[in-house]
């Protein structure tokens, strides 16, 4: 749904370049402009690619916590919340490169009870405080099992997060609930009792890969 306008923009602008390429340029040198035609089409290609939400057999599974987005697990770790929690929790950051899925998932069903926008910094994904004091989206869901706070977080990059709850709605396990524009990170606290199945540096996938289970 984020996709539409920046493809179209992109495709116009690329059309008339390409027009302006094969008017001027293409006379002067035809591998000038057949190599600018390529590297145009290349961008263009990308351009959509980062849009793609790949058709996928979900996670369906009540114990099991999914992880939010596509990427690699940067940070396994017991931390004190900077918001709605009061006790230590278990963070779980995932990083999403440029070249990633974009879309966030909601890693276990349940109800909507907290979501709140955060202005902030655009330091690198990866930086320490990044979690703390980037711009952020937190969306907490809860469920007879317990809650977990999902954290989206803008980057160097990434300069628009986009969520798509509020407080009160329903979701199931692994409905689409944001997207980050051009990379950054998305970070889970859990339970301290939760199990986890997952390791610093491995590669997930958004909807399918498992992290924790409670």
């Amino acid at each position: 749904r984020e996709g539409t306008a920046t493809i179209s923009l992109v495709a116009l602008v690329v059309g008339l370049l390409n027009i302006a390429n094969f008017s001027y340029l293409y006379p002067i040198s035809e591998i000038a402009a057949w190599a600018l035609f390529i590297i145009l089409l290349g961008f263009f290609l990308f351009i959509v690619s980062f849009f793609r939400m790949p058709n996928r057999v979900l996670t369906n599974d009540p114990s099991a916590i999914v992880s939010p987005a596509d990427g690699k697990v940067v940070v396994i770790e017991e931390v004190m919340p900077d918001e709605f929690y009061k006790e230590p929790r278990i963070q779980i950051s995932v990083f999403m490169s440029p070249a990633n899925v974009h879309v966030n998932r909601l890693p276990v069903a349940g109800k909507i009870i907290y979501n709140q926008y955060h202005p902030g910094k655009f330091l690198v994904a990866w930086h320490p405080k990044s979690s703390t004091d980037n711009e952020r989206w937190s969306v907490v869901i809860e469920n007879s099992k317990g809650s977990i706070l999902c954290k989206q977080i803008a980057g160097a990059l990434a300069r628009r997060i986009c969520n798509y709850s509020s407080v009160g709605q329903k979701f199931n396990q692994c409905d689409e609930y944001g997207f980050i524009k051009f990379g950054s990170r998305v970070d889970l606290l859990l339970p301290v009792g939760a199990k986890i199945h997952t390791k610093i540096d491995d590669v997930v996938k958004g909807g399918v890969t498992i992290l924790a289970s409670w």
